[in-house]
């Protein structure tokens, strides 16, 4: 691999008039390309630029003035999930003579990406690509995490970012409407593999491009494009949030005049295009999002470019009309819920704990969002008896319609090659889409993340009573995978069981078994559960997990108190048990925030399940809160 530092020192009449804006490139695609490596003043000749690479141990492989440097068999920086995140170091030095004028370092991941957009049997695909590698995009959308940006820490930043490493997220959006994050940032993405979808900051509005504010725009692009072009976990970039389908599809955009939608492609198809072009040569540009191209041509296109989809949600359709969506990358789909009773408590007094007091809809900026949790809340579980309960049924449902749709999309890899949800994060404590609330406490769907964003998951395909497992590998190695998949009744007795084993190639998903119940069922659908258990081997270590679906909405089943016994273990562990089958049980620590390794269980057998506070966490002394669906309404 060569990497080339380009841009060296320009001279006219003999005098130095620019020195740096440097580029490394890593075969064609930007690695790094680090702005300005120092500047020259008038009059001072014999300049010099020296370069300096380290590998990721630290030794050094390349001194001198060549900006052409060959790395033989390079470490390359992979999204995590796929392989390690190895940095090198360059160093590059202005001298005058045996000055050192200025000293410019940049950790450097080598790597290729770009986005595929090759046409297929259902239309065009739309498929990140990373070293020549078409990856399956997992994560969610980032906004900024205060309304108060000094508040912005580097504190929260690795929190952030360690959430998603967490969740087995590989990406994150980085959405039009918030704000261009600091240098730290980047810096953190970098280090643990997260790739980003970087909008440039307009999103769900109309703008008047006269010449000033094509030269403001012009210049604060170019100015953030030199900040965090330099990193390897730049993916690419876009021009805006929603603002192409709101000309195509927003009847209050529609009726602006003309002249504002020939603005519009003049700003994000040709001067911000050109802007990125010249400043990021080898990044992607992307000119909206959703889109299938730019030039309006049809920017909600199922079969092209990527999607919002929202009909779940705004649009008040069930769980099930995801699975009638095969997005070629769906950058955008959500759920809300309440935040933990931890953070209601910082915005409320007690006579405020209504979800339709004044305090409570002040913390909820989606008009009639209340009612529409209410709304799915009945379509599943049966009626709660107050707030704790309703707060931790509404996490549960956004938990189980964001499994729903990735898992869907993951088990149609190569026709969808992306799931990023609304939404990562919270700029104050509200009512939201976000799976971490502003004080970074975990709600259940970051931790069901973990589970459907992991490289090797499993999901049940429901058909009403007909059932498929599937297994989606995203590892760059075939998985061998071991299956026990079984009916049984509310108290665990095996009804019917069977065993299936295969091997699932890299990059790929694959049904392991699927079967129709409804004879089985008939009569006692609402008794009974199916469960698949199965395991496989990863770096040389065995992994079991299971997935669980019921034949019919919980609400209906005839839940059984389960009579938990809990020990609290020394070590800040807690170990569960019970006799009885509960669908969802969550833990949270009555005083400290406690993150565990896993949360939001499933008991399908008669065997412990202990919960392990992840490192470095503090445990809650005074003990912890167990939520599970029949203490909800009983």
């Amino acid at each position: 691999m060569t990497l080339h530092i380009g841009s060296e020192i320009e001279k006219a009449d003999g005098q130095v008039v620019k020195a740096g804006n440097t580029a490394m490139q890593s075969n064609g695609n930007s690695a790094a390309q680090p702005e300005s490596g120092g500047s020259a003043q008038p009059g001072v000749s014999g300049l010099q630029l020296f370069y300096e690479l380290r590998d990721p141990s630290g030794a050094l492989i390349y001194t001198g003035t060549d900006s052409d440097i060959n790395v033989t068999n390079p470490a390359l920086w992979w999204p995590n999930g796929y392989g390690k995140q190895p940095l090198y170091t360059l160093t590059i030095q202005l001298k005058a003579g045996e000055t050192v004028l200025d000293t410019r370092e940049y950790p450097i991941g080598l790597r290729t990406v770009t986005v595929s957009r090759e046409d297929d049997q259902w239309g065009q695909e739309f498929a990140i690509m990373v070293n020549g590698v078409k990856i399956f995009a997992r994560g969610a959308d980032y906004i900024p995490d205060d309304c108060f940006y000094p508040r912005i820490t580097r504190e929260i930043l690795e929190r952030d970012v360690n959430a998603c490493v967490f969740a087995n997220f590989n990406c994150l959006r980085v959405w039009g409407g918030g704000y261009y994050p600091s240098d730290e940032f980047y810096a953190l993405c970098d280090e643990y593999g997260i790739l980003l979808w970087e909008d440039l900051m307009y999103a769900c509005n109309i703008y008047d491009v006269t010449p000033e504010f094509a030269e403001n725009i012009a210049i604060e692009a170019k100015d953030n494009i030199l900040r965090f072009r330099n990193h390897a976990c730049l993916g690419l970039i876009c021009g805006n949030n929603e603002l192409e389908c709101a000309w195509t599809d927003w009847k209050d955009v529609q009726g602006h005049a003309p002249s504002l939608k020939r603005d519009y492609l003049y700003q994000f198809e040709f001067l911000l295009a050109d802007v990125v072009k010249e400043n990021a040569p080898d990044a992607f540009y992307w000119p909206s999002s959703p889109s299938s191209g730019g030039s309006f041509d049809n920017p909600c296109d199922e079969n092209r470019g990527d999607c919002h989809y929202w009909d779940v949600w705004h649009g008040q359709k069930p769980f099930s009309e995801y699975m009638k969506h095969y997005f070629r990358f769906c950058s955008e789909f959500g759920f809300q819920s309440l935040p933990s009773i931890k953070t209601v408590e910082t915005f409320t007094g007690e006579k405020d704990r209504n979800l339709f007091s004044r305090i409570m809809e002040s913390h909820q900026k989606n008009p009639a969002a209340n009612g529409k949790i209410l709304y799915y809340l009945s379509e599943t579980f049966r009626y709660p008896k107050d707030l704790e309960s309703l707060i931790f049924l509404s996490q549960i449902l956004q938990g189980y319609a964001m499994k729903e749709a990735t898992e869907h999309w993951r088990r149609n890899r190569g026709r969808c090659m992306g799931s990023i949800y609304w939404q990562f994060n919270d700029n104050w404590p509200v009512a939201s889409w976000s799976s971490m609330d502003y004080y970074g406490r975990y709600k259940a769907l970051h931790y069901m993340a973990k589970g459907f964003c992991d490289n090797v998951a499993g999901s049940i395909e429901k058909k009403e009573t007909h059932m498929g497992f599937w297994i989606s590998n995203e590892t760059l190695d075939l998985v061998t995978v071991k299956a026990k998949i079984a009916v049984k009744t509310l108290d665990f007795q095996v009804i019917e069981e069977q065993e299936a084993f295969k091997e699932v190639p890299a990059l790929s998903a694959e049904c392991l078994f699927e079967k129709e119940y409804k004879e089985l069922i008939a009569g006692r659908d609402d008794s009974v559960f199916f469960v698949a258990e199965y395991e496989y081997e990863q770096n040389g270590q065995k992994v079991s997990k299971k997935e669980f679906e019921t034949f019919v909405p919980v609400k209906y089943l005839e839940l059984k108190d389960p009579a938990f016994k809990v020990t609290e273990n020394a070590d800040g562990s807690v170990s569960i048990q019970t006799d009885t089958f509960v669908p969802y049980c969550m833990l949270e620590g009555i005083s400290a925030d406690t993150i565990w390794n896993e949360n939001v269980v499933a008991f399908t057998d008669k065997e412990a399940v202990t919960l392990v506070p992840v490192e470095n966490q503090k445990i809650s002394r005074d003990g912890v809160r167990i939520y599970d669906i029949y203490h909800t309404y009983h």
